[in-house]
């Protein structure tokens, strides 16, 4: 059973998000707020795996309860979703090394299978942000992100890639899946090409 805590300031929008959740068997909310200073204190005390912040609350917004949660190294995995498409808010969230970033408009589907995905180790951003918010001469991936990268130059086989950067395979695996996400790309070619033709590599 996954342990979620719903931070959204609008009522009926966190009663339907919660109801929404609960439908699931393998998923259960644990604690709402409708401001960051309560999501913070109770994600503290309370230890959910998921933690679903709207950006836009009083007190503390979800960035800045994401950033402390990074601060503190609590063991959460951040999705924000938001009806904000803006690239300060969404660059901000890459810089706190969130899990997921979806808008609300996405479809409810979407949104249960972000929870399960980051639960693995994943991360999952709305494909309108990547492609639309970036400037694609920032790079969005971090050192061990480039790395990985670096060597799929080389090798396409997970397990040779994993063996030229000492990490075990599925570690890697959640590593390319990362960096596929976050530069809006498909497969490991496209991604290679994207970082080559951006000198990020």
């Amino acid at each position: 059973m996954l342990k979620i805590y719903l931070a959204e300031d609008q009522v009926m929008i966190a009663q339907a998000l919660k109801t929404l959740l609960e439908l699931e068997d393998d998923l259960k909310v644990i604690g709402t707020a409708t401001d960051g200073k309560k999501a913070l204190k109770d994600i503290i005390a309370l230890k959910p795996d998921i933690a679903l912040l709207d950006i836009e609350m009083p007190s503390l917004t979800g960035l800045e309860v994401a950033t402390q949660l990074k601060l503190l190294a609590i063991p959460v995995k951040v999705i924000i979703l938001t009806t904000f498409a803006r690239e300060e808010y969404f660059a901000q969230a890459i810089k706190a090394e969130i899990s997921g970033y979806l808008l609300k408009d996405s479809p409810s589907d979407d949104l249960i299978q972000a929870i399960r995905t980051v639960t693995n180790g994943q991360t999952v951003y709305e494909s309108r942000l990547v492609k639309g918010m970036f400037d694609k001469s920032k790079c969005p991936l971090n050192k061990r992100e480039l790395q990985i990268l670096d060597v799929m130059k080389e090798f396409s086989n997970t397990k040779q890639i994993a063996q030229a950067v000492f990490l075990a395979e599925g570690t890697v695996r959640n590593y390319i899946s990362a960096i596929l996400s976050k530069t809006g790309t498909s497969s490991r070619l496209e991604a290679v090409l994207l970082a080559k033709e951006n000198r990020w590599i």
